[in-house]
């Protein structure tokens, strides 16, 4: 219907107005920090006239804006001193708006500046949610690291920094690869003993497997469906033999799907050579 509207309304300008000819040839499209300017004629139809907006050009032009203008929202999550840190709202192009105001613009020309119209981003945790959710210890498992491997202990600590405080809604599957991320050198990771086909070489992100592992045990519940697991091809020390879970960005991943009714939240540590994964929910919590 909104479409039907914008093509009636575009036909009856195009009637009675011309857009050559008319003073305002540019448009200055504003903000806080953005200020561009474009032609106006640049966005009609080359064919069969050019009484028409090209809808292709702006939504280019509205990609690009969107670039400038998007602010990711953040999260509520924990610091390592267990102190929440509240969620904030992010920002983004509210593309309706632009349109019409671009319509506007383009057939009646009688404003130098467009203002940017925007839209809050609402993150995905906010503090209710996360306070809720923080009260019920389900399950926790804790293996044991030497710290005096500092390369070892380093990629433990940064991959245990990437899961904690993460929140899996309801049917929702966790991907340790996809929460984690690639292991570079750039994210501070470095080169540590792994295990490759049975034999021990060194890569980097090395000893990340026990992250993943430690996270496989404190998960293996009733509730939690287990999509995808592999493990080592030789028993591992931190973990009994079979319940480990290898993992690598270009091999095995670790996935596994929530089919409990409320959100569950992830709580991982790493310190003093321990490695800690709790499990938390509400406290209605139950399999669907």
């Amino acid at each position: 219907m909104r479409k039907i509207n914008i093509l009636l309304f575009s036909i009856s300008i195009v009637l009675f107005i011309h857009p050559r000819g008319i003073s305002a040839e540019q448009l200055i499209i504003k903000d806080d920090n953005i200020s561009e300017t474009v032609l106006l004629d640049h966005f009609t139809m080359p064919f069969p006239t050019d009484l028409f907006l090209d809808l292709h050009k702006v939504n280019l032009l509205m990609d690009r804006l969107e670039e400038q203008v998007y602010k990711q929202p953040k999260n509520a999550r924990f610091d390592q001193d267990n102190k929440m840190i509240s969620a904030k709202t992010g920002k983004k192009l509210d593309r309706n708006q632009f349109i019409d105001d671009f319509y506007s613009q383009f057939y009646l020309r009688q404003e130098e500046f467009l203002h940017i119209p925007k839209r809050e981003v609402a993150p995905r945790v906010d503090d209710e949610l996360l306070e809720s959710i923080s009260k019920n210890k389900i399950h926790t498992y804790t293996t044991m690291y030497q710290e005096t491997n500092k390369e070892r202990s380093q990629n433990i600590k940064i991959a245990t920094a990437a899961i904690d405080s993460y929140v899996l809604f309801p049917g929702e599957s966790f991907s340790f690869n996809k929460v984690v991320g690639q292991r570079t050198e750039e994210k501070g990771y470095k080169r540590a003993p792994v295990i490759v086909k049975g034999e021990l070489a060194e890569d980097i992100g090395g000893g990340i497997c026990q992250v993943s592992s430690t996270l496989f045990n404190a998960v293996n519940l009733k509730g939690i469906q287990m999509i995808e697991r592999y493990s080592h091809s030789r028993e591992v020390p931190y973990v009994p033999p079979g319940k480990d879970a290898t993992v690598s960005w270009w091999g095995p991943d670790f996935v596994f799907k929530n089919e409990y009714n409320q959100a569950l939240l992830i709580r991982a540590s790493a310190k003093n050579g321990r490695m800690t994964v709790d499990i938390y929910s509400s406290e209605n919590m139950k399999i669907k």
